[in-house]
């Protein structure tokens, strides 16, 4: 869920007259923007402040927050021939050193007293960006590269791949305690493309993380979103990630049958439930419980909050959820053992 946003009044005012992405360049805006939910909810963990766009940026593209039309890339690529004005290696930690030193200023902050995430997007769906020039209802653009370019498209998500792997352990080394990967644009590739053009490289993304931080004697829980990705629920249930996230077109006991104990779920309420009245929230929230059971679960919304949504409904949707992570009544457990058995976590 994305936890800090413009529903938010306090958000409104830290944001107001400042560029969206020169606030995320600015470690000390962003650990603000990170605390501002944790001081009004009390949520088992944080999500640090920031945008998966800062990797297409950090291979050298521009991109611009637009009023009104949301991200946009003035120069998309459009031809394979394009990928040669990419960098070729990108050097993460001075490209997105702003992160790194958010994600620490935000743990020494934090103090404890909740974990803290840190995440990034997929291959698949920063490529779609980075073709579109934005957000884009078809993404016919960015699916004619796959059908008419697949070398090229796999030379883009390979390159895109080697920089979220090194992304993603830079944020380990500042900090964060767990990591996601959204894939939000899964939903537009149908069960073939999806598992020659996204699965791949998820599975990559998790594997060489994973063995990195093996090196290093560190075990970071990993979760994976996938919207609209029904369909591949028992691949991402079999790809080295801890948790699978789930988006509200998921029947909550149809996912746990289809992955079968091997991951937690999280979700997967639909945001606009967030538009009724108390009432009904709180008959929303206690169904979509009772569908998932208590055991490996994290309760939290299908996708992000919008703009006009209530701060106090969101209240609502914390306070019917258990009111912190349950662990069987143990106090020593760690975190990435509580990701795999908790009883309940919501953020």
């Amino acid at each position: 869920m994305r936890q800090a946003g413009r529903y938010l009044p306090e958000f409104r005012k830290t944001r107001e007259g400042r560029d969206f992405f020169d606030t995320c360049r600015s470690p000390e805006a962003c650990c603000e923007l990170t605390l501002q939910p944790l001081r009004r909810f009390p949520f088992d963990a944080a999500i640090i402040f920031s945008d998966i766009l800062v990797i297409p940026q950090a291979l050298g593209m521009n991109v611009q927050m637009v009023a009104g039309k949301g991200p946009t890339f003035p120069e998309p690529l459009k031809e394979p021939e394009d990928l040669q004005q990419l960098q070729a290696k990108v050097d993460v930690s001075k490209e997105l050193d702003y992160v790194f030193k958010a994600i620490t200023l935000t743990r020494h902050k934090i103090e404890g007293k909740v974990p803290l995430i840190g995440f990034s997007g997929a291959p698949w769906t920063l490529m779609s960006y980075m073709i579109e020039g934005g957000g884009s209802n078809t993404h016919s653009k960015a699916k004619r590269w796959l059908y008419r370019h697949p070398e090229a498209s796999h030379m883009l998500l390979k390159m895109l791949t080697d920089v979220i792997v090194q992304y993603l352990l830079g944020q380990v080394a500042a900090g964060a305690q767990a990591l996601q990967v959204f894939e939000s644009h899964a939903g537009i590739l149908g069960p073939v493309e999806f598992k020659e053009f996204s699965l791949p490289y998820l599975r990559d993304i998790a594997r060489r993380v994973k063995d990195k931080l093996k090196e290093a004697g560190e075990d970071i829980p990993m979760i994976v979103f996938a919207k609209d990705a029904h369909y591949a629920l028992e691949d991402l249930s079999q790809s080295h990630y801890e948790v699978v996230g789930l988006d509200w077109t998921i029947d909550p006991q149809s996912a746990r049958e289809r992955t079968g104990g091997k991951v937690s779920l999280q979700g997967n309420m639909d945001p606009c439930a967030l538009y009724a009245p108390k009432e009904r929230i709180s008959q929303i929230v206690k169904k979509m419980l009772e569908g998932f059971g208590k055991k490996g679960y994290i309760a939290n919304l299908g996708h992000g909050l919008y703009p006009d949504m209530d701060p106090e409904n969101v209240g609502v949707l914390r306070g019917c959820c258990a009111p912190t992570f349950q662990t069987d009544g143990r106090t020593d457990i760690k975190l990435e053992e509580a990701f795999r058995q908790n009883v309940h976590w919501f953020f």
